[in-house]
């Protein structure tokens, strides 16, 4: 009998098995390490550009920061100076109010002294036109050939006579002479060259030159000087000279380029005054035509501001001590409206050198 063969149980082809089965597990293993590792560098890529976005916010952040600081410290500053500025304002406009108490307590007593005079005015020039009446006779000859051709037969104002021998006659040509509002002076002197001309106020002061250059005797020698921040002569080609009084030709010319000119600018006085000692010899009557206080002084401020009712009396004094001594002036106020203080100072100023001083009625000359 053939013997029976023996079963192995661990035979080749079963550890073939387990070697295969192991061999799977193992690339089973690294396909999963594989994928896993594959992850975690996609997630630390992900994790490192979330890092760079936050530290590029907190970068921009600390600048934003840096900007809100210097900012803040901006207004800071910003908010001292407007706090100062406005401590500046209230002292300023309580001083303002200071002073319009003042001026109120002796607006009562210059208006009733004021329309006494007005009255005592009224009163002499109807005394004047009866004697006129009752006289026959006639002016001279001088005079009345000057005043037929401008047709400024009105010699009735009284106190105002051209009586030297060297009259010289300072017209204010400022831009507050165009009306008797500082809100219809601002409208008018934004407008052209002929309105401005045409204004009713400045029409007063050119027919007022007409008036004096008729009176003027025809023995004396005058000269026209208009002045806002600075004097000239109407007749340019005759700066410092005397011109003749009896001379028609002359008086025409000069009435022509007053009615050329044009009222601009401010008002310096202290020039105006300058103007005297311009001349030799020096003039023995000066008539001053102007509607107020002066807004400016000998130069031009270096910056433009409100120049308040203090500050244009310290202007009006320091002109009048420019003045030459023993110099007559004789004042025609054409007066701003709500410049109570400039009455009281140009009739001290014609008081105080021996002129007269005249507030004509609007329908004069």
């Amino acid at each position: 009998m053939r013997k029976r063969r023996q079963t192995e149980v661990f035979s080749l082809s079963f550890l073939d098995c387990i070697c295969c089965g192991f061999g799977a597990v193992i690339l089973f293993y690294m396909i999963i390490s594989a994928q896993s590792g594959v992850e975690r560098i996609r997630r630390n890529e992900d994790l490192t550009s979330q890092v760079r976005m936050l530290e590029e916010q907190v970068l921009e952040g600390t600048k934003n920061l840096v900007v809100l600081r210097n900012t803040l410290a901006k207004t800071t500053s910003e908010t001292a100076s407007a706090a100062s500025r406005a401590t500046r304002l209230i002292e300023q406009l309580k001083k303002e109010r200071d002073q319009g108490s003042i001026y109120d307590d002796t607006t009562l007593a210059r208006r009733a002294h004021i329309e006494k005079l007005k009255a005592d005015i009224r009163a002499l020039e109807e005394s004047t036109r009866r004697l006129e009446a009752a006289s026959r006779e006639a002016g001279p000859p001088g005079d009345a050939v000057k005043i037929a051709k401008r047709g400024a037969d009105r010699r009735y104002i009284t106190g105002l006579r051209m009586h030297g021998k060297r009259v010289l006659v300072l017209i204010d040509s400022s831009a507050s002479m165009l009306d008797d509002d500082v809100v219809n002076v601002i409208r008018l002197r934004n407008m052209s060259d002929e309105t401005r001309r045409a204004a009713a106020k400045w029409r007063r002061g050119v027919k007022t030159v007409g008036w004096l250059a008729g009176q003027v005797p025809a023995a004396s020698k005058f000269q026209v000087y208009r002045f806002d921040t600075k004097p000239a002569p109407l007749l340019a080609d005759t700066a410092g000279q005397w011109l003749n009084g009896g001379d028609p030709a002359t008086i025409d010319r000069v009435l022509e380029a007053m009615d050329a000119l044009v009222p601009q600018d401010g008002t310096s006085l202290v020039n105006a005054f300058a103007a005297i000692r311009q001349l030799s010899p020096a003039p023995d009557q000066v008539v001053l035509i102007t509607d107020g206080l002066p807004t400016q002084g000998a130069t031009p401020p270096a910056i433009r501001r409100y120049v308040d009712a203090g500050g244009r009396m310290r202007l009006f004094d320091e002109a009048v001590k420019a003045l030459p001594p023993r110099t007559p002036i004789d004042v025609v106020l054409l007066p701003m409206r709500g410049d109570n203080p400039a009455a009281h100072a140009f009739w001290r100023l014609a008081r105080n050198t021996g002129g007269s001083y005249l507030m004509p009625s609007k329908d004069w000359p």
